[in-house]
């Protein structure tokens, strides 16, 4: 995923438009909790109504070109971002076509990203069953060292989450340290991963 990609997903995930969003594949209207289509011949995500999005719940159907988001995310234990020489204590990865995995590191300014050594990612990767079947461009392996009081947690989740998250750091950053209000969201978007796709071990 290229960073100009990103940066475009992320601008539309924080945009609050009075129109209606609409299916990148047959214009039509979406709901807000619709999916996402990654295209790899523009390389950017587009909406999914439902009959769309149901099109290519079988990987062939995209012909190479189109890769739906997938729906669920899981929590994992166990693994630290330490690992992989990430100094930052949010960040996802996400694995390209090509094996590379780039590490993104999102801030007020959208965010960076650099490429993770390749032995450093394998080594990690060996000890768990998730990330060895993290899925190119539509999935993450999303890590957060959490608050002095704890909540460290590590997820492989839909890249578009991941795309809200930084969405939220931007419009809720404020100073130079993000202040109180950023990180209180930041709190209660992992709340709602767990909701949604189940939570951590000892996060009950």
């Amino acid at each position: 995923m290229t960073a100009g990609a990103l940066q475009r997903a992320i601008r539309r995930a924080g945009q609050r438009s009075a129109a209606a969003e609409r299916c990148g594949m047959c214009a039509g209207p979406v709901g807000p909790e619709h999916r996402h289509v990654w295209d790899e011949q523009d390389g950017e995500l587009m909406c999914a109504c439902t009959p769309c999005s149901l099109l290519f719940e079988r990987e062939a159907a995209g012909a190479g070109r189109y890769q739906l988001v997938p729906a669920q995310g899981r929590p994992l234990t166990g693994l630290s971002a330490d690992e992989l020489g990430v100094p930052v204590g949010l960040v996802f990865f996400v694995r390209q076509p090509d094996g590379r995995v780039l590490g993104h590191y999102p801030s007020p300014l959208g965010t960076t990203e650099s490429e993770i050594d390749a032995d450093a990612w394998r080594a990690v990767e060996a000890r768990s069953a998730a990330l060895a079947e993290l899925k190119p461009r539509v999935e993450a392996f999303l890590v957060w060292t959490g608050t002095p009081r704890g909540g460290g947690q590590q997820w492989v989740v839909p890249v578009d989450d991941c795309f809200r998250l930084v969405a939220l750091i931007r419009q809720h950053w404020t100073g130079m340290s993000g202040g109180s209000a950023v990180w209180r969201e930041i709190a209660g978007f992992f709340d709602d991963l767990g909701r949604r796709h189940g939570r951590p071990p000892g996060n009950d």
